[in-house]
């Protein structure tokens, strides 16, 4: 009986210590089935952003720096530190609810964390889009391989600040008055302008639109947002079981176009021509759609980017597969080899899971089956498939064959029609 008592009360304590759940949870660990296929993926080179990564040795160096933006910010807004430290230090509770992982910081480390990092991303943003902000002995803006570095390191999933404290601790009146600036600033414009510089999707002023009069959860989110279609998808329908690579559907027959869409996720399959908006292939095209598909796989009740992933895998599984894309101006290999883009485009879909009964391409898939299963485009696709990889001699054995075939069935022809004559 006393060991069941103090398991009881054991448990109660565990249950009582439980933190409630809150809404504005946004800022996840990487699911493990994620991160097993591509840990460097989400794990940041050179700064640590939030508490998630804070403290690792290999993002030291940077700390030093931050600090040196922090000094910079407040010289800028002319803000006292004490007053700085305050306003954080009133939306800790807030803060801390934004990550699903229970942070294990004091409240003093975690403050601290917060207001260097709040400091760092602004004078960032501001400096990027005013290089006369920067100073001349800046490393970070002077070296191309660490501004390469930075920008991705922005985009994982885990190294995330939480949007509205940078909006709280964004002044722009004094930033402007102080800096010299006549335009009217906002951190929504400063987040697009940095990350509009490397993004797939350039037309994005629409979707700019949509973001200023909804609620950004952090620079994953917005930048998915940039993303989104402004019109929803007519091609969504259960997922099938098998889809035909590229070079299947050239062998049977589909035409490959490029779509003038500015929208990535614009494919269509119409009278036999697939329309697929131009990809470019890069490692900064991995980072950001792997970081964004991490994002739905937590967060999101719609899952478009994962989606896209998987399609893509399905249509390409090899190097042909590639040169035939690229061959069509579709497919952009920054990488070099045709081996390295299929095994890219491969990588992104592993691990994601896609809600079978709801893929935003299932009437596509459909369509791709359905036309490759026609006879005529299975005899062309087997013709193809046998005869281009064929030797000389069995060319030419084959050509007779069929030949030979073609001659019976004109024959036949010729005999009914004399019969039905007479």
């Amino acid at each position: 009986m006393g060991r069941s008592s103090q398991l009881v009360s054991s448990v109660r304590e565990e249950l009582d210590s439980l933190l409630p759940l809150y809404p504005l949870c946004s800022i996840y660990k990487v699911p493990e089935r994620l991160r097993r296929v591509s840990q460097k993926a989400y794990t940041p080179k050179l700064v640590s952003i939030g508490p998630l990564h804070h403290g690792k040795e290999h993002l030291n160096p940077m700390e030093e720096h931050k600090l040196r933006y922090l000094q910079q910010y407040l010289r800028r807004t002319q803000v006292n530190l004490e007053d700085y430290v305050h306003k954080i230090k009133a939306q800790e509770a807030g803060l801390r609810s934004c990550y699903a992982e229970t942070i294990a910081f004091s409240s003093d480390e975690f403050v601290r964390i917060m207001l260097v990092d709040v400091a760092f991303i602004i004078e960032v943003l501001l400096r990027f889009r005013f290089h006369q902000l920067s100073e001349e002995n800046d490393r970070l803006f002077n070296r191309t391989w660490m501004f390469e570095e930075l920008w991705m390191d922005l985009l994982l999933f885990e190294n995330q600040l939480p949007f509205f404290i940078l909006e709280d601790c964004f002044d722009t009146d004094k930033i402007q008055a102080s800096s010299n600036i006549s335009e009217r600033l906002s951190l929504i414009d400063l987040s697009h302008y940095f990350f509009t510089n490397k993004l797939q999707n350039k037309e994005t002023e629409g979707n700019l639109e949509i973001i200023r009069s909804s609620q950004v959860e952090h620079f994953v989110d917005f930048c998915r947002s940039l993303y989104l279609p402004l019109k929803p998808s007519t091609t969504a329908g259960p997922m099938t079981k098998t889809t035909p690579s590229i070079t299947e559907l050239h062998r049977a027959g589909v035409m490959f176009k490029l779509k003038s869409s500015s929208n990535l996720f614009d494919i269509q399959f119409i009278s036999g021509v697939l329309e697929i908006p131009k990809l470019a292939i890069s490692d900064e095209l991995e980072i950001t759609v792997k970081n964004i598909i991490a994002f739905e796989q937590t967060d999101c009740r719609e899952t478009i980017m994962s989606d896209y992933a998987f399609i893509i895998d399905r249509l390409v599984k090899t190097s042909k597969d590639v040169e035939l894309l690229v061959s069509n101006e579709i497919l952009e290999n920054g990488l070099g080899s045709s081996s390295a883009a299929a095994a890219m485009i491969n990588n992104l879909a592993d691990g994601l899971t896609v809600d079978p009964r709801g893929c935003c391409y299932g009437t596509i898939l459909k369509d791709l089956n359905k036309h490759c299963s026609k006879p005529q485009h299975q005899w062309r696709e087997y013709l193809l498939k046998h005869f281009r990889n064929s030797t000389w001699p069995t060319k030419k054995t084959t050509a007779a064959v069929i030949f030979l075939v073609l001659c019976l069935i004109q024959t036949i022809c010729l005999l009914i029609f004399i019969v039905l004559l007479s």
